[in-house]
């Protein structure tokens, strides 16, 4: 997998975190050998999800068509 920050080799890893409110304590990710990024299925999803880089998109959309 390639890092989104810097373009390095990610590898697979478990993290834990203590103090997470659903009560899992180990979950698994990928980090960046360089940079260290950390990325897992939340991060990915809250970052798909972001209102505010969704209305940058168009509008970099719209000038690019324009």
């Amino acid at each position: 997998m390639e890092c989104p920050r810097c373009k390095g080799h990610m590898i697979s890893q478990y993290f834990e975190d203590i103090s997470d409110d659903t009560g899992y304590i180990q979950f698994s990710g990928y980090r960046c050998i360089n940079c260290g990024e950390i990325l897992d299925p939340v991060i990915m999803a809250n970052r798909k999800n972001r209102p505010h880089m969704i209305a940058r998109n168009r509008k970099l959309m719209s000038v690019a068509n324009a």
